[in-house]
């Protein structure tokens, strides 16, 4: 069986939640990596050589990136591989595209998935959104897993805030700083990730820092130092930092991660800044309401999947694939 994923995926410099479900899951299967400016390549050579070069009937995971938005090399591959497609984020649903362009990229996402023989998900919400807008009846769901962690020790409980996401418009970093800065408390927000150019759009705060991406014992001390995790994204499909806060048994508030926080913090609508701004103010407030926040936590850590789980759930999908 093989996996065509971004040539990126393994590249430090760039870590994003989607790279780490590829890897994780991805043991045993032969990984082909494709160069590109992925959705939209200005040259799609690499996949379409990639694609001709395996045997006939093999059974192949396309990552949604490299895959979704070129049905014209993809499709036809469909007539003689067994294609299964996996869906990170839509690609129509990437913040800040204009409508024209976000509604051609669904059509091809569309035309792409109807025909894979299956097509994997990574929550139940994002499947069923799949279906709903492509009209699908061969969505599965294999949720990230996570790892064993020590507990978070914290500062004061109080005080430390940390958000671990890429610096982009559908974090929602803006909302997040802007509703801290109305909080008159001594707080300090670490933002761990990618520095990316929407960086230079957001309010300037001295309590706020951009360590950018972090990794190993660096980002373990990150969320061992924690005592809140915030998350204010304006869209996820799963939400795997959230679920690597749960492990360590962090305190959250997020928004748009209702499959990876489960009944394990407090959840807000996404982009509404209202909710946020009142959220952040009850639990520097409210003594009861960080005890909650953190039996939930500790809760939630007890009952989260694996990676082998994970490992194995995405291998039963594709056995099925095989002729």
């Amino acid at each position: 069986m093989h996996f065509v994923l971004p040539a990126d995926v393994g590249d430090p410099g760039s870590p994003s939640g989607g790279n780490v479900y590829d890897l994780r899951v991805s043991a045993g299967l032969n990984r082909l990596l494709v160069a590109g400016d992925w959705p939209s390549p200005s040259d799609a050579t690499a996949l379409e050589q990639t694609l001709a070069a395996i045997p006939h009937g093999d059974v192949v995971l396309l990552d949604g990136l490299v895959s979704c938005g070129l049905p014209e090399i993809v499709v036809p591959h469909t007539r003689r591989l067994n294609i299964a497609v996996l869906v990170h984020l839509p690609l129509a649903d990437e913040t800040g595209l204009d409508p024209g362009t976000a509604r051609a990229l669904d059509a091809r996402e569309g035309q792409v998935l109807r025909a894979a023989r299956a097509v994997i998900a990574t929550s139940p919400t994002a499947a069923r959104d799949i279906e709903r807008r492509h009209g699908l009846d061969h969505v599965h769901v294999v949720v990230p897993g996570t790892d064993p962690a020590p507990l978070a020790h914290g500062t004061d409980g109080i005080h430390h805030l940390l958000c671990v996401a890429s610096i982009t418009p559908r974090k929602g970093h803006d909302l997040l700083v802007r509703a801290l800065g109305r909080i008159e408390r001594d707080w300090r927000l670490t933002c761990v990730g990618p520095h990316r150019p929407f960086l230079r759009e957001l309010p300037r705060d001295d309590r706020v820092s951009f360590p950018g991406p972090l990794a190993g014992e660096a980002l373990a001390s990150a969320y061992a130092s924690a005592d809140l995790f915030v998350l204010a994204s304006r869209a996820e499909t799963y939400g795997m930092v959230v679920a690597e806060a749960l492990a360590r048994g962090l305190p959250v508030i997020a928004s748009a991660v209702p499959d990876a926080l489960g009944d394990g913090g407090l959840l807000i609508p996404a982009g509404d800044e209202n909710a946020l701004d009142a959220a952040l103010t009850r639990w520097f407030e409210d003594q009861d309401l960080r005890a909650e926040l953190r039996a939930k936590a500790l809760a939630r850590r007890a009952v989260l999947s694996t990676w082998d789980e994970s490992t194995e759930d995405l291998r039963r999908v594709l056995a099925t694939l095989r002729p």
